[in-house]
């Protein structure tokens, strides 16, 4: 019925294209499995073959694979969001419903893009590492912050990272724009994310400059580990705070933090 128990990624496009709305008039929660159904492999990142540099189509192309991954989880995301919580406020679940069509819009992009170097979706495995951070647990409140404002968040810097590592570089045009054109968009996404986790915390009445530390404290642990750099230029752009930034900055520090 859903997306996330469909195998297809191009039925699960077509199901976000055509009938997302249909998702945020839902009355009652409905119940998400434990991983996302794929049509390729799924397995741990550990286990995942190692990546040829950029220099190459073959690490183009893994770049772009691991792109789409990506933008397929926030799809799905999207879509949970939408199925776990609808007692959420209806301007936020239409604005949701638009986000995740983008979303679909994006991993498209990148599908096409990896026809163009000449490969296939499925030529590596995937993970499923960001849905995963999600929890059937989650408060609305908890699933912005992890979603929106973190994994989404975390992707700006990677996707800045991508962007300067591609630039300079000869046969990438289409790579680049791919690239810069998502990273944009996303910081509408990220943004999204910040209102919302305001506007949630302003009906609660909770104070969210000391929500956002104590929630972020109770949640990492279960977060991804991302050591990209904060860019912190595009976090002020989707509504990041200083101190909110420098919270996200001294966490990347403690995940680059040798294991004792």
């Amino acid at each position: 019925m859903y997306i996330f128990n469909v195998s297809s990624v191009w039925e699960k496009i077509d199901q976000v294209q055509n009938s997302c709305e249909d998702a945020f008039r839902l009355k009652s929660a409905v119940l998400v499995p434990e991983d996302p159904v794929r049509d390729i492999d799924l397995l741990h990142p550990k286990l995942h073959p190692p990546k040829k540099g950029f220099s190459t189509p073959e690490g183009q192309a893994r770049m772009l694979h691991d792109l789409a991954s990506i933008e397929l989880q926030a799809m799905e995301l999207g879509v949970r969001t939408l199925v776990e919580f609808p007692e959420a406020p209806q301007a936020f679940k239409e604005e949701l419903a638009a986000i995740t069509l983008s979303e679909s819009q994006h991993l498209r992009m990148c599908l096409e893009g990896l026809v163009d170097l000449g490969f296939q979706w499925g030529a590596w495995p995937v993970h499923s590492a960001l849905w995963r951070a999600a929890s059937i647990e989650d408060s609305l409140l908890d699933r912005i912050l992890i979603v929106h404002r973190y994994l989404e968040g975390s992707g700006l810097d990677a996707g800045d990272t991508l962007i300067r590592r591609l630039e300079g570089t000869t046969g990438k045009a289409g790579i680049q724009k791919i690239v810069k054109q998502i990273n944009f968009e996303e910081i509408g996404h990220v943004n999204f994310g910040s209102e919302w986790y305001r506007e949630i915390c302003r009906l609660e009445k909770i104070d969210h400059h000391e929500d956002f530390i104590s929630r972020m404290n109770s949640l990492r642990d279960r977060l991804p580990k991302r050591v990209e750099p904060v860019n912190r230029d595009l976090r002020s752009r989707a509504g990041f705070t200083e101190a909110e930034i420098d919270y996200h900055e001294n966490l990347r520090l403690d995940f680059l933090k040798p294991k004792k």
